[in-house]
């Protein structure tokens, strides 16, 4: 009867110790290190890339992308021959600016254009600097490839040294995220590309 009796305590005295050793593995499992997954973005719909043609009345010309709009600049320091390619849907527009050079401003007037482009420095990751060059028009400039966290991602002005300078600028009226905004950046930065090499290489270019 006494070893009956000793079983059936071991029987009971087991229940407790079980119990503890589930709580401990519910424990450990519950302090498992835990790597959250980084945060996606939101797929961006992009459309055909396709162009047609502006003339402005200050006698400069180029073309723009079908799915942008013109519009004035607004603004105390605006002046007439100043306009916004606007795209609405993507929060962004590229602002241009135009000088009749006259009386030899031309330096004068590239220097204001790298000094701010500069002031994007203190957020920004790099300045790219690339140089635009067409010697059969006598048309050269440069170009501000402005990377990271920052109100513009890029700037640019041309000029043919004698009668005409246009600038332009690439902004979007959101918070700046590099992250999210390169996809945009990439596919608006070709529009800017095709804009300086029309501006100067057909009929349309500027017109005295």
């Amino acid at each position: 009867m006494k070893r009956k009796t000793m079983k059936k305590n071991n029987k009971f005295r087991s229940g407790p110790f079980l119990v503890m050793l589930l709580l401990l593995a519910v424990a450990v499992a519950c302090h498992k290190s835990y790597t959250p997954k980084p945060h996606g973005y939101f797929r961006i719909d992009f459309p055909e890339k396709k162009y047609t043609q502006y003339q402005s009345d200050c006698g400069y010309g180029f073309e723009y992308p079908v799915y942008g709009t013109i519009t004035p600049f607004q603004g105390a320091v605006a002046e007439p021959c100043w306009i916004n390619i606007e795209f609405p849907a993507y929060h962004g527009k590229i602002r241009l600016t135009y000088k009749d050079v006259g009386n030899n401003n031309v330096a004068a007037y590239a220097e204001d254009i790298r000094t701010l482009a500069y002031k994007h420095n203190i957020k920004a990751d790099d300045i790219i600097e690339r140089q635009v060059s067409f010697p059969d028009r006598k048309v050269y400039g440069l170009v501000y490839d402005i990377r990271g966290n920052t109100a513009s991602s890029l700037s640019f002005y041309l000029t043919d040294s004698t009668s005409h300078f246009i600038s332009g600028a690439m902004y979007f009226s959101v918070k700046p995220n590099k992250d999210s905004l390169a996809p945009v950046i990439r596919f608006f930065s070709k529009d800017v590309d095709h804009l300086i090499e029309i501006l100067f290489r057909s009929g349309i270019t500027f017109c005295i």
